[in-house]
């Protein structure tokens, strides 16, 4: 496959930096964005002719207008975006602060739509591309404190799903990754909230877990295994996985897997227990 542009947004760290490298690797040109492009200086300064670093704020419009428009120009389009950056919350609902869950949003969701708008319009020019997403198994399974940041990745798989359907016949695939627990980072870096003592028992205790894993027991995975495992997808054209195509959602890490799988049993359970009720609702 030729030399490909991807465009990596939260390429300063954790699994943004772990594919901005793999796909350099992999012969391809990278641009790279962060808050403030000063936190590339070193990716740049070992990539110099295979890396733009671009100063990008999710919650800023027109800055992602522009970063868009600055990464086409640099080598003719955009061939690959991964929509990586994003911004963690450990609260419970009524801790939660309207600042804080605005930001949230602004980022995981609105943030995100607004670059998959900006980049579209190339994309169809050329009838080809690939959009990541960079969701989480907290996209299908929801817990206590987690409850803000999954009802935002719930909305992106929700946006992932629509957004296959429309351009899979304009030659553009889309692929939302729902990764488990990974050394990133991301934890360290969540907003927070005063805490209600009523919720010891339930968010405070997932809370604790999380924030006090020194040992990395519930992130056993490896980002820069799976930045490989995605840079070879797009090379592949998805001939990795047994159908062929490459498919829309992808469960990354057994602990993703597993509790997916089993939240999608449940439902499917509870659906059926509720059945007669459901179709109870029509006129007589």
């Amino acid at each position: 496959m030729s030399t490909q542009t991807w465009f990596i947004t939260g390429a300063s760290s954790g699994l943004g930096a772990s594919v901005a490298n793999a796909a350099l690797r992999a012969g391809h040109r990278v641009a790279a964005t962060a808050r403030d492009k000063v936190r590339l200086e070193k990716l740049t300064e070992a990539h110099p002719d295979a890396v733009l670093p671009l100063s990008m704020d999710l919650t800023k419009p027109s800055e992602i207008k522009a970063a868009i428009t600055a990464a086409e120009k640099w080598h003719g389009g955009i061939d690959v975006l991964v929509n990586n950056a994003a911004l963690g919350y450990l609260a419970a609902i009524e801790e939660g602060e309207e600042q804080n869950i605005r930001t949230l949003f602004d980022t995981n969701v609105f943030g995100v739509a607004s670059t998959i708008r900006a980049v579209l319009p190339g994309m169809r020019a050329r009838a080809s591309g690939t959009i990541i997403n960079v969701s989480s198994l907290n996209g299908v399974v929801s817990m206590p404190a987690l409850g803000y940041y999954s009802a935002s990745k719930h909305a992106l798989e929700g946006l992932t799903e629509a957004l296959s359907q429309e351009v899979a016949p304009l030659g553009i695939k889309v692929l939302s990754i729902q990764p488990g627990g990974f050394r990133t980072g991301i934890v360290e870096r969540n907003l927070r909230s005063p805490k209600i003592d009523a919720y010891d028992p339930t968010a405070h205790a997932v809370m604790g877990m999380l924030l006090n894993d020194k040992d990395g027991v519930y992130a056993p995975g490896d980002p820069d295994r799976m930045a490989e495992i995605l840079v070879n997808l797009v090379k592949s054209g998805g001939t990795l996985v047994k159908s062929g195509d490459m498919p829309q959602r992808l469960s990354m890490g057994a602990d993703s897997w597993g509790a997916i799988t089993a939240k999608l049993d449940e439902r499917r359970a509870e659906y059926e227990q509720w059945k007669d009720l459901s179709h109870s609702t029509y006129f007589a």
